[in-house]
């Protein structure tokens, strides 16, 4: 079984790397033997995230562009295969997120956020399928959400991204399928990081709410997300394509945790 889970020395790419789930995930490709390349696009965060990834043993490298912007994607597509190799494995988790609600909410930023949440896993997409054609296969992975199935008030934008970005990864995979591309989607539950910090706490209202909302009864580790990344950058699912696996602890799965 060993064989069906290797991925050493192969180049994976991971977007919006620096910080956060983008970073647990990045991590647990670099364990299992990738070679990590990250993406970001600020300095400072860059500068720390590289220390950190050294810190625990992991030779990363950096490369700052702007996930929305063609020509920079591209410039550096082409820089990351001219300096480490082909790119094997594609993680898309650069995302962002903003909470206005519908009637509130300027269409300018409604176009922002899908222009980062949906329309850069394309350009990257497109960007590493090129030459992963000529190769004859390779592994992108789309990170989408709960909300690619779920409405929730203030996040009609992020949900319609990541909505789009369900569908997107099922038409890239059957597009892409006959050159033994496998185009696949992991969907996050709610998990325990740095942004989530001041509401996991005791008493606080959202903290009870997912704790009751989620049937294992508890906020995600980031550790959690591993197994998920690394199959689908394997070969053990060399015959899984469109598939949004959601690592959410069973939220998907039940109107509501039974209580006690």
């Amino acid at each position: 079984m060993t064989d069906l889970f290797d991925i050493k020395g192969k180049v994976a790419l991971v977007t919006g790397a620096t910080h956060g789930l983008g970073m647990a995930m990045a991590k647990a490709l670099a364990e299992h033997g990738a070679t990590l390349v990250i993406n970001g696009h600020t300095p400072s965060k860059m500068e720390a995230a590289l220390e950190a990834y050294k810190n625990e043993g992991i030779d990363a490298k950096g490369y700052l562009f702007d996930v929305t912007d063609v020509s920079a994607v591209n410039k550096n597509i082409a820089q990351i295969e001219a300096d480490l190799g082909a790119i094997a494995i594609l993680v898309n988790n650069a995302g962002m997120i903003m909470r206005v609600p519908a009637l509130e909410m300027d269409p300018e930023d409604f176009r922002k956020v899908v222009d980062v949440d949906l329309v850069s896993p394309f350009i990257l997409a497109q960007a590493v399928a090129k030459s992963m054609v000529k190769r004859g296969g390779g592994k992108i992975i789309n990170i989408c959400s709960m909300m690619s199935e779920l409405g929730r008030d203030t996040v009609s934008a992020y949900a319609a991204a990541k909505g789009g970005l369900k569908m997107l990864t099922r038409n890239l995979a059957t597009e892409w399928a006959k050159y033994n591309i496998q185009v696949n989607g992991i969907g996050p539950g709610y998990f325990a990081t740095e942004q989530t910090a001041p509401i996991r706490v005791d008493g606080h209202p959202f903290n009870e709410w997912i704790i009751s909302r989620t049937p294992a009864g508890r906020w995600g580790d980031p550790s959690d997300l591993a197994g998920a990344v690394v199959f689908l950058s394997s070969k053990a699912s060399d015959f899984v394509n469109g598939q949004i696996l959601y690592v959410d602890g069973g939220i998907l799965a039940t109107i509501g945790k039974p209580q006690d």
